[in-house]
């Protein structure tokens, strides 16, 4: 059992061998994709009755120095990070067939190679033991997207690619890893506690602000503003990518680097006590407001989708900011029920694409009537992401609006009010537009 981690990482790296063997024949090639995805997700899932008996699984691979290893730790936030990650990368890995299929893209065996050394990557993050582990994996998740970014090598999609590396690789680099090493100078290691590594009472004067901005910011995959534009402009890739980067791996992982950081290596009590909750949920804040607001004026349906993702984003690291219990509860569980609802949206305007070659929002007049399952799927997804009743994400952003109040920052309660005001905003006119209004073609 102690293995079953590494075993789930490499899975799909050892995949990629096969499938980038299988040259021409894509249905050899699209059966090891999905083979390797159906492996992973029995090993997920094989580890979940242990993490559920309140047990941890442990496995070191390489010891550096005390405190400084490669090891991996799977615990209840890595399991559910990486259920959610795996199940719905079945869930892409057959959208993606036949997205490329029915467009007859080029170069498939290396988009689905780079597909599975991504989610080898996303597993790896999951189940980091440290930030040494987080930080090399975050990094390989760079890289095996990128080729995906810039698939179709026009240039758009180099100018793209371009600022995608540019920004992740250039925060990690440059904010995150100094972080990382400060930390390891003043800690002596980069294991995740579960009370944090920072003593409480102990005073860091404006090192600590500092640090929290350097690691905010230094995990670029979240997407806070104003270091957000590689998301947006990375919505040049296939609509597969763009579900990929959306809900299931690369913002997915931002987010859950920073809430690593913030109760693994800070710790939530710390956190209160030195008076740095107001600093992670302002900066979370303007974000939500400020990717809300720009979403409404977005014509491309991609677009609009990215600025929105951008939003959800910070609501989580809002939430788990906030540093109260049904806060980080609430941020956490934000992760699964927005990814499955944006996964649906994205999968909405790709199906969009395909069949009728559309991509702006002032095009789908009548839509509904076109392709009514398609549009009923998207109010579906577009209900969860605003948080309306019944689906999971008024759940979650409930428990993000009581965290606010256990806090006592009324200015965050009207932040996440204000900000599902506007996502209904930016979300119900294209619903109106495909079943009320008559198309013009």
């Amino acid at each position: 059992m102690t293995l079953y981690p590494v075993y789930a990482v490499l899975t799909s790296l050892i995949a990629i061998i096969p499938i980038s063997l299988s040259g021409k024949s894509e249905n050899r090639r699209e059966f090891f994709t999905f083979a390797a995805a159906a492996i992973k997700v029995g090993l997920v899932f094989a580890m979940l009755p242990t993490i559920l008996g309140g047990d941890t699984i442990s496995y070191t691979l390489v010891s550096i120095l005390p405190g400084l290893s490669i090891a991996f730790k799977v615990d209840a936030f890595g399991i559910m990070f990486a259920i959610v990650a795996s199940c719905l990368w079945i869930v892409t890995t057959i959208y993606s067939i036949g997205y490329m299929r029915s467009l007859k893209e080029h170069a498939q065996t290396r988009f689905f190679a780079c597909f599975a050394l991504a989610l080898s990557a996303t597993l790896g993050v999951a189940f980091s033991a440290n930030l040494l582990t987080l930080y090399l994996f975050y990094e390989l998740l760079s890289l095996s997207t990128y080729p995906l970014v810039t698939h179709h090598q026009d240039k758009e999609a180099r100018s793209g690619g371009r600022k995608y590396l540019m920004y992740l690789m250039g925060t990690s680099i440059g904010l995150a890893l100094p972080a990382i090493l400060i930390v390891f100078a003043l800690t002596g290691t980069l294991e995740f506690g579960p009370n944090g590594l920072f003593e409480t009472g102990q005073t860091y004067g404006m090192l600590l602000p500092i640090l929290i901005i350097l690691f905010l910011y230094g995990f670029g995959k979240a997407g806070l503003m104003p270091l957000h534009s590689w998301l947006p402009g990375a919505m040049v890739a296939p609509t597969p990518v763009s579900s990929l980067l959306h809900a299931v791996a690369v913002v997915k992982v931002g987010v859950f680097c920073v809430i690593r950081v913030i109760t693994g290596i800070f710790g939530t009590e710390f956190l209160t006590l030195s008076n740095m909750v107001p600093l992670i949920t302002y900066i979370a804040g303007f974000t939500v407001i400020t990717a809300s607001l720009i979403a409404l004026s977005q014509d491309n349906l991609k677009r609009r989708l990215a600025f929105s993702t951008i939003g959800q984003l910070a609501y989580i690291i809002m939430g788990v900011g906030l540093a109260s219990e049904i806060g980080v509860i609430g941020g956490v569980t934000h992760i699964a029920m927005h990814a499955f609802g944006k996964i649906t949206l994205f999968f909405c305007a790709g199906a969009i694409y395909v069949a009728t070659k559309k991509k702006n929002i002032s095009q789908l007049d009548g839509i509904g009537k076109q392709m009514p399952i398609t549009m009923i799927s998207f109010l579906i997804g577009a209900l969860s992401v605003t948080g309306l009743p019944p689906t999971g994400g008024f759940i979650s952003k409930w428990l993000m609006l009581n965290g606010s109040l256990d806090a006592n920052l009324t200015i965050i309660m009207v932040v996440y009010l204000v900000s599902s005001f506007l996502n209904a905003c930016y979300f119900f006119p294209i619903i109106y537009r495909a079943f009320f209004k008559e198309s013009s073609d």
